[in-house]
C-alpha cells in the first residue's frame, strides 16, 4: 500500500535531507511535547523519545497522515549518553573522550501508522583516531561540535578523523533510511 501524506516530526536539518535525498515527499511537523525519560540504557532511552515524539505529532494530527516518522539519536560513551556540549572546553573534553577509541550512536524510529505503531533502534560502532590536542583545539575552533550530541558531526570536518564504522551510516547522521524502507516494506507499505 502507498503511503501518501508523510510527516516527519522533526526540524533537524539532517534528517529532512536524509528523506529528500531518496526523493521522499513529506512535510515537517515539530513535536513540542516535553521529553520524559524513564531508563539509562542508551537504546531504551532513544525509542522511548522517538515514540513520544511521534504520539505527540499524531495526536496533533487526528488521523489526518498516512506515516509518522518519529526519531531521536543519541551518542553512547561506554553506555553513557553524552549531550551536546556546555561550551568550547566541554567539547574538548569529550572529543578528547572518544579519540583513540570506539563509542555508539544509536538511532531510535518510531512509525506512526493509521492502525500501527512500529518502534526500532539502529546501534552503530563509530572508531575515532588518535587526534593530537592541537587538532582537538582546531576542530572546537570551527565551533562544527557546539550544537551536536558529543560534540562532532560525522558528515562534517570531523569525518577527517573517523577511522571506520560498524553500522550504518545513516544512523549516525540521524535517521537509518534503509532501516526504516525495510520494516515499512515488510508490513506492505512503499513510499
Amino acid at each position: 500500500m502507498k503511503l501518501n501524506r508523510i510527516i516527519l516530526a522533526s526540524a533537524s536539518p539532517r534528517r529532512k535531507e536524509l528523506l529528500e535525498q531518496i526523493d521522499i515527499k513529506f512535510e515537517c511537523v515539530v513535536s513540542d511535547t516535553e521529553e520524559i525519560i524513564t531508563s539509562v540504557n542508551p537504546a531504551e532511552v532513544v525509542e522511548e523519545l522517538s515514540k513520544q515524539k511521534a504520539m505527540d505529532v499524531a495526536k496533533r494530527l487526528e488521523n489526518d497522515f498516512d506515516l509518522i516518522i518519529g526519531a531521536d539519536t543519541v551518542v553512547a560513551y561506554k553506555n553513557k549518553i553524552l549531550g551536546k556540549p556546555l561550551d568550547r572546553q566541554d567539547a574538548i573534553e569529550t572529543i578528547r573522550m572518544l579519540q583513540a577509541d570506539k563509542h555508539q550512536v544509536y538511532t531510535g524510529v518510531t512509525l506512526v501508522l493509521k492502525n500501527k505503531i512500529i518502534t526500532f533502534h539502529e546501534k552503530t560502532d563509530v572508531y575515532v583516531y588518535p587526534i593530537s590536542d592541537d587538532l582537538i583545539e582546531k576542530y572546537a575552533d570551527t565551533k562544527e561540535c557546539m550544537d551536536k550530541a558529543g560534540s562532532y558531526a560525522i558528515q562534517g570536518r570531523f569525518a577527517r578523523y573517523i577511522e571506520k564504522i560498524e553500522g550504518d551510516y545513516n544512523n549516525v547522521v540521524g535517521l537509518p533510511i534503509s532501516a526504516i524502507i525495510h520494516r515499512l516494506t515488510e508490513e506492505g507499505f512503499f513510499i
